[in-house]
């Protein structure tokens, strides 16, 4: 019995076989075991783009001597038993939205059998010029916002570790200036104390002290002028007795409706002036500087709000951990082009209950998940009644690119985006390839 049950799986097995044979159809031999002429295509356009060759030819008059020069690429880029045709169309614009292909040019080394695969490649002529002319802040309601960046050289910087304030003031120039009417860099805290009074540090037309943006690139410590170290800016009472001067510097961001910004960690945790805290330093070794704990934050604060000074060294911070820039500000990124990280670590983030303490409104540029939402690891905080403050509360090392986006994204200045020399500007090139003794 069992000998007939195997002759019957054997019958079985034979019978699928045979069905499967006549019924399956196996590729051609080259093309089973031959080249993917679309890959190839696609590979030999792309470097021939790279190398310069295809697209400063492509835009050429059709006699020009240099189409002779692709045709010899092409050929000793290619297998010697592969032949091509490569055509140019032009690319024009009918009623109607419709595109229309007019072909340009073509050449090609010998005729195709039906075995043959193609690709394109989109090239832009090497005349047309790209300009991106920035928005300037302020400049829809008249007010062409000054930038001041803190770049004081009697001044040291806490949690900006890699990179000195001076370097920062430079990068963070060389990024938003672009935007601003006028950007002034402030050199000394004698300047800082000039700025604090009202006093134009240029001169120039452009310059303005109301409606500005201060960035402080000192990360956790802010400068502080001589002339404040024991009138406005100083509190015998308090155990961070220079508490009070954060205090005043939020009550001058209020009144010249100025954007505060601190790029990194706790504000306002420190005053520095290597000259009259010769002696002092942060307890980490840095010199020249002195703390004023949790009280600094909330004395900005109150200052920025209108509210009297009241020494208060509570803590508002908490440590989120790792974050997202939220969606909006993703897009903003590509419409900016600045590209910080897309996740931060936040151990610097103030309460959200700020908002109703201090009639706060927040332009938010991370994700709050439930885990964490008690706490906004960066934002501008706009006071209902003039002035604001840009806290970027992540860890350091600075990212100031976080910093940009933040001021990017809460004043919104548009980005203009021109093309000269439009006509016949693109071009598509199509490569066709065959096998030579392919049927």
């Amino acid at each position: 019995m069992r000998t007939v049950e195997v002759l019957f799986v054997i019958i079985i097995l034979i019978g699928a076989l045979i069905i499967t044979i006549q019924f399956a159809v196996l590729p051609p031999p080259h093309q089973a075991f031959g080249t993917n002429l679309r890959e190839l295509s696609q590979s030999t356009l792309e470097t021939l783009d790279i190398k310069g060759v295809l697209t400063e030819t492509v835009f050429k008059d059709a006699d020009d001597p240099a189409w002779g020069d692709l045709q010899r690429a092409l050929s000793a880029s290619l297998p010697p038993n592969v032949v091509y045709n490569l055509s140019v169309y032009d690319i024009s614009t009918g009623s109607g939205e419709v595109i229309n292909y007019h072909l340009a040019k073509s050449i090609s080394d010998a005729s195709f059998g039906v075995d043959s695969d193609a690709a394109s490649l989109l090239v832009t002529s090497p005349n047309v010029t790209f300009t991106i002319t920035p928005e300037k802040v302020g400049e829809k309601t008249g007010e062409n916002n000054t930038l001041y960046i803190l770049n004081c050289n009697d001044a040291n910087g806490w949690w900006t570790v890699g990179y000195s304030a001076q370097t920062l003031a430079l990068d963070l120039h060389n990024l938003l200036s672009p935007y601003f009417q006028t950007t002034v860099l402030v050199n000394s805290t004698s300047q800082l104390g000039q700025l604090l009074n009202g006093t134009l540090l240029t001169g120039g037309d452009g310059e303005k002290v109301e409606d500005a943006v201060v960035i402080n690139t000192f990360g956790e410590s802010v400068p502080i002028p001589s002339g404040y170290y024991t009138t406005v800016g100083y509190d015998p009472e308090a155990d961070y007795k220079y508490a009070k001067y954060a205090w005043y510097l939020g009550q001058r961001t209020n009144q010249y409706n100025w954007t505060w910004v601190s790029i990194v960690g706790y504000p306002f945790y420190y005053v520095t002036n290597t000259a009259y805290f010769e002696n002092d330093h942060n307890g980490w070794g840095i010199y020249g500087m002195k703390k004023i704990y949790q009280g600094g934050v909330n004395a900005f604060l109150q200052g920025l709000s209108n509210q009297a000074y009241t020494y208060n060294n509570a803590s508002i911070i908490g440590r989120p951990g790792v974050v997202y820039l939220s969606s909006e500000a993703v897009d903003l990124c590509n419409y900016y082009g600045v590209y910080p990280a897309p996740y931060q670590t936040s151990d610097r983030a103030l309460q959200s209950s700020i908002l109703s303490t201090y009639d706060l409104v927040a332009t938010e540029i991370f994700d709050r998940s439930p885990a964490h939402g008690n706490y906004i690891p960066a934002a501008t905080y706009r006071h209902t009644g003039g002035g604001a403050l840009t806290a970027i509360g992540l860890t350091r090392t600075p990212d100031i690119r976080v910093s940009v986006l933040a001021l990017l994204m809460y004043y919104r200045p548009a980005v203009y985006k021109s093309e000269f020399g439009a006509s016949c500007t693109s071009r598509v090139v199509v490569l066709q390839l065959g096998q030579q003794g392919g049927t």
